[in-house]
């Protein structure tokens, strides 16, 4: 479903994802800071999660103004007393400008290609049985 055709009737969706929250189902917030997630939203939808979206993230080290929009979306989200996960995270550098900004968590190919279900199986057992995950 198109995020704009969910957004038409944003009454409704608010109503099911409370219905959701209610039943344990943990929420997050995609792309946050384009498209449809703007801060009206994180008054009415009831997320755990905010996810920075990767345009952000591609210019940490480089940009400035990137590097001021994710410190805020931590600083609001911090204060709502939701997560934030880093989407695209591809370098060192990017890693540890999220991380002295207090970023919970990340995500990209810096830390590791998707993996396929095998692959992901294996790298489990591997951890499980206290050897070194290989990717798949």
């Amino acid at each position: 479903m198109l995020e704009s055709s969910v957004f038409d009737d944003v009454e409704s969706v608010i109503a099911t994802l409370h219905v959701l929250k209610e039943l344990g189902v943990g929420l997050s917030l995609d792309d946050f800071g384009t498209g449809y997630s703007s801060l009206s939203y994180l008054r009415r939808l009831p997320v755990d999660v905010l996810k920075i979206d990767r345009s952000f993230v591609s210019r940490l080290e480089s940009d400035p103004v990137d590097e001021a929009l994710c410190a805020g979306i931590l600083g609001i989200a911090r204060s709502l007393g939701l997560s934030v996960v880093a989407e695209g995270v591809e370098n060192e550098r990017q890693l540890e400008i999220l991380h002295s900004h207090g970023c919970d968590a990340v995500q990209g190919y810096f830390l590791g290609r998707p993996l396929s279900l095998e692959g992901a199986t294996r790298m489990l057992e591997a951890l499980r049985e206290g050897g070194v995950p290989r990717a798949a």
